[in-house]
Parts: C-alpha cells; structure tokens; sequence
C-alpha cells in the first residue's frame, strides 16, 4: 500500500497531475466564460406594457397579456398563449361576421364566408402580427422560429395585400393575435364592443369584397374550363415538396414548398395560371399554344 502512494506521489506523476488539472481549469474557465458572455448577448424581450400601448387597451390582469405571448416552447413552467388562441380564434370569427353582415347588408352567405375566412386566416393574422410588431414580444424557446418569421416578413413587399396561398405564413404570429384578441375578450368581462375596438384596429385595413381574389387553384381551373383546356395536377410533394400543372399535357407550372403542400400547390397552379393567360391574351384562340 505505501508503495503504491510513494509511487503516485512521484514527482514525475505529480506533475503530470498537476498539468492535467491545470488543463481542465482552463476548459472550465473557458466554457463558463462562453456561458457569461451568451447570456450577456441576450437582448432582454421588450416589455409587455408597449403592447397595451399599441392596442389601445390597459389590462386589469396583466398575467393574461403575459400568458397571451407566452409560445408553448418558452418555459415548462410558464402558462403558453393556447388556451388564449382558442377563445380568440372563436371571438375574432364571430366579431367579423357581425361587422360584415352590417356593412354588406346585399350579400349572401356564399359571399359572406370566403371574405369573413380571408380576414381572419393565418397570413391575414400574421400581417397583423408584423404590421404591429407583435414578433417581437414573443416569449419562446425555439430558435427556427424567428428565422421563419424575418422569412415571412422579407417576402411581403411581393405581395402588399394577402398572397392568397402562395406564401407561408408562420402560425405563431397569427396564434398572438388571436391570444390578444381572447386576452382582452376575458380581460373586458367579454365586452364585444371593447374587444371588436381592438380586433378592428389589428386587422385594419380589411379585405373588401372588392380586394378579395380567388384562390390561384380555382382561377386556373376558371380559365381552362373557358377555353376546354384539360388540367391535370401531379402531386410530388411527398418526395420533393413538389406539384406539377399540366394543360394539354404541357408543363405549364411548378410549385415548390417543403413545409405546406397547399403552397406548392397553389404556387404550381399560379404559374400555370399566368401562363395560360399570357397564351390567351396573345392568341385569343383556345387551342393556339397546347
């Protein structure tokens, strides 16, 4: 036994110790100074009382303006925005079928539900969220978010008013608008007036019967059928994100979307759209082309 510590204490092991110790402080000191400086690069969030001051609404319970932009991935402890989202989701639906069936007193309902379901869709709410700069109260723990979101934004200029299914619009920012809209429902004893004042102001402007346009899928089929086009949809998406249009059995349109198949779709069927009405328009014969 003494042997084996006399050998363990040799000078010769003793420094060998020494320097390994020596090594792993200096890993130690590294990954904690790593840890101090990412936590000083975090940006605090932006407090909660400028939203109220967007909105035009101050809270009684201020924990339901907390819980309205709190992302389910922010903290296990933390109550998320969904039970929010779900209240508001029903009310906004409900406050804009009101409001449309006053001012379009001559529409009927076949009218009435495509314009009430432009209004309150995901890319309508997420909009919203942007124009109001609610991204940037978002309480979250999940990084791929934000980068979905400034995607989001950076192709809104192409389309200044609603894409109409051709762009993909994050749910998150359309899930605190809605959370919003539950949390100021519940916070004004659900006051209908209250609430619409501040559903109105998010939403503005609004789409008219006027601004509403037909889904990209629908125009294309119009058209074809106008001029006896045949079309024929080719459903890749499963192995490349992808949807082919074919008129006359001629590619006349891709779509590519990975995370939606309805985009790809969509965008397929607007590419042939386009095409179709650019042949037309020079021809002016319905076979001319295909």
């Amino acid at each position: 036994m003494a042997s084996w510590l006399e050998s363990l204490m040799s000078p010769a092991k003793t420094w060998v110790l020494s320097r390994r110790l020596r090594e792993y402080g200096n890993i130690l000191n590294s990954y904690l100074k790593g840890r101090t400086e990412a936590k000083a690069e975090i940006k605090p969030l932006p407090s909660l009382e400028e939203v109220e001051k967007i909105i035009g609404y101050r809270f009684n319970n201020h924990s339901l303006l907390d819980e309205a932009f709190t992302h389910p991935s922010y903290h296990k402890e933390s109550v998320s925005y969904e039970r929010l989202e779900y209240v508001g989701d029903a009310v906004l639906n409900l406050l804009v079928a009101k409001e449309q069936f006053s001012m379009y007193p001559n529409l009927p309902p076949g009218s009435l539900t495509p314009l009430r379901a432009a209004n309150v869709d995901t890319e309508k709410l997420a909009r919203a969220a942007v124009q109001h700069n609610f991204h940037q109260y978002i309480r979250h723990g999940n990084p791929v978010l934000k980068k979905r979101i400034q995607s989001f934004i950076d192709v809104l200029p192409k389309h200044p008013v609603h894409s109409h299914g051709l762009i993909d619009a994050p749910k998150v920012l359309a899930d605190v608008v809605e959370s919003t809209v539950g949390a100021v429902f519940i916070d004004s004893n659900c006051s209908i007036d209250t609430t619409w004042e501040v559903a109105s102001y998010l939403l503005k402007p609004m789409i008219t019967p006027e601004s509403l346009q037909t889904n990209a899928v629908k125009k294309l089929f119009e058209i074809c059928q106008k001029y006896k086009l045949k079309v024929r949809l080719v459903d890749l998406w499963s192995q490349d994100g992808t949807y082919k249009v074919f008129v006359n059995n001629q590619l006349k349109g891709k779509g590519i979307c990975h995370e939606k198949k309805e985009i790809a779709l969509n965008r397929a069927a607007n590419d042939a759209y386009k095409e179709v009405v650019r042949k037309m328009s020079m021809t002016r014969s319905p076979d001319a082309g295909y």
